[in-house]
């Protein structure tokens, strides 16, 4: 489907205007973008020493245990962090790139 020059001209119009009315919602989950980054960042340092279950995570990063949980279950969905065992009655957790090598 091509548009025409003034087809393209008006949905540049609307997303100019969607993107003005909408800018706080944008800068904000800029920022918890950024900072979900990070927070994975300070988790992936952690694991970097060895396999360590969420509490070490959390321990080593100064990051609550319920953040951590949070984030390492969402790196295991996306094959970020694998399980390697347990620790007593918790999982041990190490980064997928190095669980493959």
């Amino acid at each position: 489907m091509t548009l025409t020059k003034e087809e393209k001209q008006r949905r540049n119009a609307v997303l100019k205007e969607l993107r003005a009315k909408h800018a706080g919602s944008i800068e904000r989950t800029r920022e918890r973008l950024k900072e979900q980054k990070a927070v994975r960042q300070q988790i992936c340092r952690a694991l970097r020493d060895g396999p360590r279950t969420v509490p070490e995570i959390a321990e080593t990063s100064d990051l609550p245990a319920h953040e951590v949980l949070w984030h390492v279950t969402a790196m295991k969905k996306y094959d970020a962090v694998v399980e390697t065992g347990q620790c007593g009655e918790y999982y041990q957790y190490v980064l997928a790139e190095e669980a493959g090598s």
